[in-house]
């Protein structure tokens, strides 16, 4: 589990994704659960208020694994059905992808993922919905 700093989601993201987490879409129920427990504690604010430099549905940021120093990605957080690890678009129901929702550049993040806890450091946002002005992707 993630350390509990603040997170931040567009009330827009909390809908879609409360639905999501209703419907129990995806494979395992921990994915689910871990969701919601982060949509629960989350900050929901209007789309075209939330920060620049936070990671909102369909963003695409620089994520760095602290474990293995020169590993740094490329991802696009996205919904499940439109995930393909290979084009780096991640779901949200994956463990990255629930670690890494609502948290700003620079933020360390600590998850369980299948290989154990990992560190990751968001080292910033390539493309937001919502700074471009696409509050409703």
């Amino acid at each position: 589990m993630a350390h509990h700093k603040e997170i931040f989601i567009t009330k827009f993201d909390y809908t879609r994704l409360r639905s999501l987490v209703g419907s129990g879409q995806g494979k395992g129920g921990d994915a689910i659960s871990r969701l919601s427990n982060e949509l629960a504690r989350a900050e929901k604010v209007d789309p075209e208020a939330i920060a620049s430099d936070v990671v909102t549905m369909n963003s695409t940021f620089r994520l760095k694994d602290l474990d293995a120093s020169d590993d740094t990605r490329v991802l696009t957080l996205v919904f499940p059905d439109d995930a393909d690890f290979e084009k780096g678009k991640i779901s949200v129901l994956s463990p990255v992808g629930v670690a890494v929702l609502g948290y700003r550049a620079g933020d360390v993040i600590r998850w369980d993922v299948p290989a154990g806890k990992k560190s990751f450091r968001i080292e910033g946002i390539v493309y937001q919905p919502e700074a471009a002005g696409d509050y409703y992707l």
